[in-house]
C-alpha cells in the first residue's frame, strides 16, 4: 500500500530543493465549507498532490481546508485544473506568492486538525459564513483614508512587527485565538464605526470579521485577498501603497517584501532591520529578529548561552536534549528577555 505522509529525512528533503533549479511557484489559499469525511479528502489530496510534486503545509478540518504550498511552475495548470474538479473549490481563489525564491517548501504535509485556523470559539450559534464586507485593494485604501476607520491588523505581533498599514492598530497577541478576545473588548462601545480588518491572506479574516458581526458590530469590512493580494493589486492598478515593510509569511522565506520602509529592528542591538530567523540552537530555536552583523557575532543564536551550545558537536548537542521536553523558547515568537530591543506597539487609545 502506498504511503501517505513523507518517509524521507527532512535533511535530505531540504538540500534537494535548495540545489533545485527547477521554477516553483508558490501559492495559498483557504475555503471554509463542511467536510463530512476529512481523512478521505485529505488521503485524496494527498495522493494527487503528490504525484504533481506539489510541497509545502496544508490543513485540513470539517469547517474547509488551509493551505500553504509551493507548486512545480510547469505543472501549475494541471494544479489547478485538479484543484478545481473539486466542487466546492471550483474557482477558488489563488494567491500567489509576491517574490519567490523557489525554495518555499521542501516536503509535503496535509494534517487534520479540530479547525483549519484556532480561533477558540465554541459557540454553536456562530455562523462563520456571514462575513464582513470584502474590500478591493482601492476601496481599502479609501475607506482606511477616513479619520473615523479603525483598522485592526489581525496577525500575530511578530508578523505586524515587521510589516503593517498605516495607522493600523496592532494587538500585542501571541495567537489569533487570544486576538479575537482583545479585538472584541477593545472595540465595545464603538460599534457604530466602520471597521477595517486585514491579514496576510483574508482566513484570519473571514473568521474574524464574522464573530464581529455576530457580536454586533454591524460595520466590518475585510480586505480581500489580505496583504498578498493587495500587493499585487497596486502594482497592477497604480494604486497608492499604504503598506510598510514586509509581509510576514509562515514558509521557509519568512517574509516578502512589499515596501522599502524597513519598520523594526534587530532584537540584539537595535540596528534597522527585518528579517526573522530561528536560533540555531535546536534545544531553543526561537523566531527572532537578527541583523547580518549579529548573525555573524552570534552563530546565528538568540544568546551566549545557545551560541555555546550550537558550537558543541552534534552528539553533544543531542546528549544535552536527551530525555528533556522541549524548551518553551521553541514555541516563542519573537519573545524573551534576553532579546532586548522590542517593538514599540500602537496601541488603541
Amino acid at each position: 500500500m502506498k504511503k501517505l505522509h513523507n518517509t524521507v529525512d527532512r535533511r535530505v528533503l531540504k538540500d534537494r530543493i535548495v540545489h533545485s533549479n527547477e521554477p516553483r511557484t508558490t501559492v495559498s489559499f483557504y475555503k471554509y465549507h463542511p467536510i463530512a469525511n476529512p481523512q478521505f479528502f485529505r488521503d485524496f489530496l494527498f495522493l494527487q498532490w503528490e504525484s504533481l510534486g506539489v510541497l509545502g503545509r496544508t490543513y485540513i478540518a470539517a469547517e474547509g481546508i488551509n493551505a500553504q504550498i509551493s507548486v512545480p511552475t510547469a505543472r501549475f495548470e494541471d494544479f489547478r485544473e485538479n484543484l478545481f474538479n473539486i466542487t466546492f473549490l471550483d474557482g477558488v481563489r489563488l494567491n500567489t506568492a509576491v517574490e519567490d525564491d523557489s525554495k518555499s517548501f521542501y516536503k509535503l504535509i496535509i494534517k487534520l486538525r479540530h479547525k483549519i485556523v484556532a480561533d477558540g470559539i465554541d459557540d454553536p450559534e456562530f455562523n462563520p459564513s456571514n462575513t464582513g464586507v470584502h474590500l478591493s485593494a482601492q476601496a481599502f485604501n479609501e475607506l482606511t483614508s477616513q479619520p473615523d476607520t479603525i483598522l485592526i491588523d489581525m496577525r500575530n505581533h511578530y508578523e505586524s512587527e515587521v510589516g503593517h498599514f498605516k495607522d493600523a492598530i496592532l494587538p500585542d497577541a501571541d495567537t489569533f485565538r487570544e486576538e479575537i478576545e482583545m479585538v472584541e473588548d477593545m472595540l465595545k462601545g464603538k460599534e457604530d464605526k466602520n471597521i477595517v480588518m486585514y491579514c496576510t491572506g483574508g482566513i484570519r479574516c473571514e473568521k474574524a470579521s464574522a464573530y464581529l458581526k455576530y457580536k454586533g458590530f454591524p460595520n466590518v469590512h475585510q480586505l480581500e485577498g489580505g496583504i498578498i493580494k493587495y500587493a499585487r493589486d497596486i502594482q497592477s492598478q497604480g494604486l497608492e501603497n499604504r503598506f510598510l515593510g514586509v509581509n510576514f509569511v509562515f514558509d521557509e522565506r519568512l517574509a516578502e517584501r512589499i515596501s522599502d520602509d524597513v519598520i523594526a529592528q534587530c532584537h540584539q542591538c537595535g540596528a534597522p532591520y527585518d528579517h526573522h530567523t530561528n536560533c540555531a540552537n535546536l534545544a531553543c530555536h526561537i523566531l527572532f529578529i537578527q541583523c547580518p552583523t549579529c548573525k555573524v557575532k552570534m552563530n546565528n543564536c538568540c544568546s551566549d548561552t545557545c551560541k555555546e551550545i550550537a558550537q558543541l558537536p552534534e552528539e553533544a548537542q543531542k546528549e544535552l536534549r536527551k530525555g528533556k521536553a522541549p524548551g518553551r523558547n521553541i514555541f516563542k515568537k519573537g519573545r524573551g528577555e534576553h532579546l532586548v530591543f522590542k517593538p514599540n506597539r500602537i496601541k488603541p487609545e
